[in-house]
């Protein structure tokens, strides 16, 4: 017992002292951790203090030398050189090619007499109405934009020439000059816009074409969430809404109004609803007699026209680049009351004039995939609505419905560029359907302005 307790008290002591030696090791690894640790942080901040003190004065190099740039602009220009004028110009350029089962001299809308236009195109290839534009700020008051038109016959037409106001404000805007009339729907915008070759039946037969005037518009745009706008406009009125002889001042007038909106993110529409108001006197044309003498006769009194337009657009959450529907029609009424003398080289009959005509078209266009698109368009007139009183025995009158139906095709590479087909089947005239085929090209050169919805 006594050996075994100084031997237990040894081996006691020994534990201890490991266990100490141990303890001893483990702080002294942990001090040195934590100043590893202290040298690596200081390390990273010196670091990152010199790239601040570089970044720093590379701004500052920068900042100088623009500084530098800008006196020597200063300094090199004089302050009274003018600020260089731009004139946004573009070229629309269309030319096509005709294939017509019925030959266009002479054509003639069956039952429609003096509003009787020249057919629109010939046989075989022809240069299209190309178009140069000119538009620009006047300065911060106006504005001013022009386009003239070159012709298939080599010749030039002035076919807008005008300047609007720029600031007005509280939704006003005035234009004055040669314009398309803002009535309707698809009047106000150039040919190249259309989407088909040629104008419906409805607008050559009741407006003589694309109807211009030379005359004073006004708008006013309601501050409304929805669109809605109001115009009126007076002036001397195109094509054969001629102006009156020896007569001073406005000769015609027009009043609009367009409203519109969208259904959801996909849908959107527009409608709108036209007045013309004119007083024809001494207005001439020419037509064949029922005894088929070519006679000059004239028309005085009161014309009036109504047109109703509607537009509905689709395209995926309001994105059209890759597919897009558009659905639009217009219907246009012309009533005219006063008197006819036929035959002013001859016989000269005076007789009590009273006529109610009307028509309109439907189309659909729709953009299947980036680039192209197909259509349809059918365009109706009405028959008959026409008396000559006393000369009822001498001018033709007929109760036949003009028609044309007609499908399109179009690929678009670029907003550059467009080719197109198209085919029609033209009954117009009576007894002679017209099969046709259209081929046009347009092309777009220099800044031009966005098309209108």
């Amino acid at each position: 017992m006594h050996l075994f307790f100084p031997s237990a008290l040894a081996s006691l002591v020994a534990i201890a002292t490991i266990l100490a030696a141990l303890s001893s090791a483990a702080n002294a690894t942990e001090s040195d951790s934590i100043t590893q640790l202290r040298e690596e942080i200081k390390a990273i901040q010196t670091e990152y203090d010199a790239r601040m003190r570089r970044l720093e004065q590379r701004l500052h190099q920068a900042e100088t030398a623009a500084k530098s740039v800008e006196i020597t602009k200063q300094t090199s220009t004089p302050q009274t050189q003018p600020t260089p004028f731009s004139l946004p110009l573009s070229l629309i350029l269309s030319g096509s090619y005709s294939n017509l089962s019925q030959d266009p001299a002479g054509y003639e809308i069956t039952g429609y007499g003096r509003h009787n236009q020249p057919s629109p195109y010939g046989r075989g290839f022809s240069l299209a109405e190309s178009e140069l534009n000119l538009s620009g700020n006047v300065d911060a008051y106006f504005r001013a934009a022009a386009t003239l038109a070159l012709l298939p016959d080599n010749s030039f037409a002035v076919e807008n020439a005008y300047v609007q106001t720029s600031g007005l404000g509280d939704g006003w805007g005035i234009t004055a000059g040669r314009f398309f009339s803002g009535i309707g729907y698809l009047n106000a915008q150039h040919k190249h816009a259309w989407d088909f070759v040629d104008e419906p039946l409805a607008y050559r037969a009741l407006l003589g074409g694309q109807f211009a005037l030379d005359a004073v518009q006004a708008t006013w745009l309601a501050p409304a969430d929805s669109f809605l706008q109001l115009g009126a406009e007076a002036g001397r009125g195109l094509n054969f809404f001629a102006p009156a002889a020896d007569k001073n001042g406005a000769d015609l007038a027009t009043l609009f109004v367009k409203t519109g909106g969208d259904m959801g993110d996909s849908v959107s529409w527009l409608g709108g609803l036209s007045l013309l108001r004119t007083a024809p006197k001494n207005l001439q044309w020419d037509e064949v007699s029922l005894a088929g003498i070519p006679t000059t006769n004239a028309y005085t009194g009161s014309s009036r026209l109504v047109l109703a337009n509607f537009v509905l657009k689709w395209s995926p959450d309001g994105n059209p680049a890759e597919r897009n529907f558009k659905l639009q029609g217009e219907y246009l009424r012309l009533s005219e009351s006063g008197t006819v003398v036929h035959d002013l080289a001859a016989a000269n009959t005076i007789g009590n004039y009273a006529a109610r005509r009307e028509g309109g078209y439907v189309q659909g266009i729709y953009q299947f995939t980036r680039g192209w698109r197909a259509g349809l368009r059918y365009d109706r007139l009405s028959g008959g609505g026409v008396d000559y009183g006393a000369n009822n025995i001498n001018l033709p009158r007929s109760d036949y419905h003009p028609s044309r139906a007609s499908t399109m095709l179009d690929y678009s590479p670029s907003e550059f560029s467009r080719i197109r087909l198209q085919l029609g089947r033209d009954r117009s005239r009576q007894g002679a359907t017209d099969n046709q085929l259209f081929v046009q090209y347009q092309m777009s050169l220099g800044a031009h302005g966005g098309h209108k919805y």
